[in-house]
């Protein structure tokens, strides 16, 4: 009988301070939880010694049947207490888990145990900070809904001496952003017809969404018609056709146009302009060398100094002024370079023509006596 209680006294296990155990969780109650660690009674874990961060409720994090390994706070066989630690064991492990996660960028996910000022925190062996900032791509008013929502971060800045360790979804998130977009912009080929959204108007362009990635139509590149700012003629949200004009692939910057997905209707003027014929015309701009007049609503021909008039002058603006309305006649049309070629001179002396031969009819009616080479010859000195 001695030998036998000698023999149990023998397999009983000893414990004291500083001891690290491994045991299963065997009951949770309100404040703490019991620990079956293979010793005379169970180990008592606190709540407060179950996480680096504050939990509310035990069975938050652990339930019966858990595997835990903890620190001996305290034995007392006298009051058959072991007083155990769950979070000193975490914490002792984490700084080299943590510093080996920031040196290779791994990605693992971590559960939101509280919600505070400026951002969220997380246990991970240690208490883990993500800043608002970092925690999505867009902005985030209000973050009382992510407390127990599960993260994937990267360490992004480790202090053991500070207890300080941050921590980011954001960068995680951009990350995977950025190569969707390369793969996207690899796969946008110069020339493409694309249908996107306006994203944002500036006064240089519009921001077109082509679904995940985005592209920029120069305002030069919006319509054929002269705009003064994108907002004139474009909303956010509208649909749009685009053609991709540039891709560089390094700074995934894509340049597009709308107006190249539709028939410029300047060539179709042009087409329909006839060598010889009259047109009303407005002048829109003079220069030393001629004046451009603009025939059709943003069809312009140039008038060179020498077609202006029969008298030589020395500017334009001797005789036109912006926004004068003459008569010009199409001496030259090419629709590839978009230059057309114009005279005033040549139009009067066609209307002088007209207006003579006309006359000639009315004066043959009534026996007048004079030629039509006399008219013709008196109208055509009064010009030079």
């Amino acid at each position: 009988m001695v030998e036998e209680m000698n023999s149990e006294m023998t397999n009983v296990m000893s414990l004291k301070e500083g001891d690290i155990v491994k045991g299963t969780i065997a009951k949770i109650e309100e404040k703490e939880a019991l620990v079956n660690i293979g010793y005379k009674y169970d180990g008592i874990l606190p709540i407060g010694e179950i996480a680096n961060v504050h939990i509310e409720k035990i069975t938050d994090v652990l339930k019966v049947g858990d595997q835990v390994e903890c620190k001996v706070l305290r034995v007392n066989d006298g009051k058959e207490q072991v007083l155990l630690s769950k979070k000193v064991i975490d914490r002792e492990k984490a700084w080299d888990t943590l510093q080996h996660k920031l040196s290779t960028g791994e990605v693992f996910e971590v559960k939101v145990a509280d919600v505070v000022k400026g951002g969220l925190v997380v246990d991970v062996g240690v208490r883990g900070f993500v800043p608002a900032s970092m925690v999505e791509r867009h902005f985030v008013e209000d973050f009382a809904d992510y407390k127990g929502k599960t993260l994937r971060v990267k360490v992004v800045e480790i202090d053991q001496d500070k207890n300080k360790v941050i921590l980011s979804q954001r960068a995680v998130l951009d990350e995977e952003f950025n190569k969707k977009q390369k793969e996207l912009v690899a796969q946008i080929k110069v020339g493409d017809i694309l249908l996107g959204t306006v994203q944002r108007l500036t006064n240089f362009g519009a921001f077109i969404d082509l679904g995940r990635v985005d592209g920029l139509v120069h305002v030069s590149e919006i319509s054929w018609n002269r705009i003064g700012k994108p907002v004139d003629v474009l909303k956010e949200g509208d649909k749009v056709n685009v053609k991709v004009l540039r891709v560089d692939p390094e700074t995934k910057r894509i340049s597009l146009s709308i107006k190249e997905t539709m028939q410029n209707p300047i060539h179709l003027a042009i087409e329909n302009l006839k060598i010889g014929e009259i047109y009303t015309g407005i002048v829109k701009r003079l220069v030393s060398f001629g004046a451009f007049v603009e025939i059709q609503p943003n069809v312009e021909g140039l008038v060179h100094i020498s077609q202006i008039s029969h008298q030589h002058i020395g500017q334009p603006s001797e005789v036109l002024k912006i926004g004068q309305e003459v008569k010009v006649k199409v001496l030259d049309v090419d629709p590839s370079s978009e230059r057309i070629s114009l005279s005033i001179r040549e139009a009067e002396e066609q209307e002088v023509e007209k207006e003579v031969k006309e006359n000639h009819l009315i004066q043959e009616q009534h026996n007048t006596g004079f030629t039509l080479a006399d008219i013709l010859g008196d109208k055509l000195k009064k010009l030079k």
